[in-house]
């Protein structure tokens, strides 16, 4: 069977179910060579059998725990190495529903390992390679909860902000470089992720849990569109486009020398202070 035009191999991590899975495929699809990371043998293999089976592509799954040090640093190495890797897709996740108080300690300290410890790593690995090469794709899954962390565990949510703030600076960094980052923010997805969380899909109403197929088919159409924020379930972009640029315009007033006049009458204006005039004159 002849190959498709190359389009380069991308990596997914948290591949072998759910989004990533799904990532897959549909990139698969698109003609791209991938290299699939989870934990998961049994089904990473059945999935890339399929694939090959299905697809042009060639597919190698990379068993791995990336809250293992060992294992993260083997990915890092290939991200680094393999001069085929076009796209990285940063999909490996955990999430938790209950509170702060009711959660075990040790899975939220896991949890940050995998949402932000190895997200940031294979980041830094894959955008020094594509950086040198002129060219790449990083697309880092968030969630709804980083603008809205009440909706579950206080940590899940915290997690998930910081891939979406990290993003936004890693975009303003590569800025000119041929590199390109998207930052996905599915809401409520039917997949496993609720059973793992919690909070079984079944108790979910139906009007807000969006299929997986559905999530990254719109996840994908946003990276054609060239979007850097995709919210699948958001109906008006321009609504994310006010959010952001009420963000943006707290920044010429986040960088003072004096504290806001609001602050003054809480200062004790009898002790000589280190500035040239006292905080306590507006």
């Amino acid at each position: 069977m002849n190959r498709l035009p190359e389009k380069g191999t991308a990596v997914i991590t948290g591949a072998s179910s759910g989004i990533g899975a799904l990532y897959a495929q549909r990139l698969a699809r698109r003609g791209y060579d991938l290299i699939l990371v989870a934990r998961s043998s049994q089904r990473l293999d059945t999935l890339a059998a399929r694939l090959e089976a299905e697809t042009l592509s060639m597919v190698e799954p990379i068993t791995a725990d990336l809250c293992d040090a060992a294992d993260l640093r083997r990915v890092e190495n290939i991200l680094a190495t393999d001069s085929t890797i076009g796209m990285l897709v940063n999909n490996a996740g955990m999430g938790m529903r209950a509170p702060l108080m009711d959660s075990d300690i040790d899975s939220m300290q896991q949890m940050i390992a995998l949402n932000v410890t190895a997200l940031t790593r294979l980041s830094h690995a894959a955008t020094t390679a594509f950086v040198n090469r002129g060219a790449g794709v990083i697309i880092n899954i968030s969630s709804i909860a980083a603008v809205a962390p009440e909706l579950l565990n206080s940590v899940y949510g915290a997690t998930k902000a910081y891939v979406l703030a990290f993003s936004q600076s890693l975009r303003h960094e590569l800025r000119g470089t041929g590199v390109q980052v998207q930052v996905v923010l599915p809401g409520a997805v039917a997949t496993a992720f609720w059973e793992h969380a919690g909070k079984p899909l079944d108790d979910l109403p139906p009007q807000i849990a969006m299929s997986g197929g559905d999530l990254v088919d719109a996840a994908l159409a946003g990276l054609d569109l060239g979007e850097f924020v995709t919210i699948p379930s958001l109906p008006e972009i321009d609504d994310w486009l006010e959010f952001e640029a009420a963000r943006l315009a707290l920044g010429p007033n986040l960088l003072r020398a004096r504290p806001a006049v609001r602050y003054l009458a809480g200062f004790d204006c009898g002790v000589v202070t280190t500035a040239s005039n006292s905080s306590c004159n507006p």
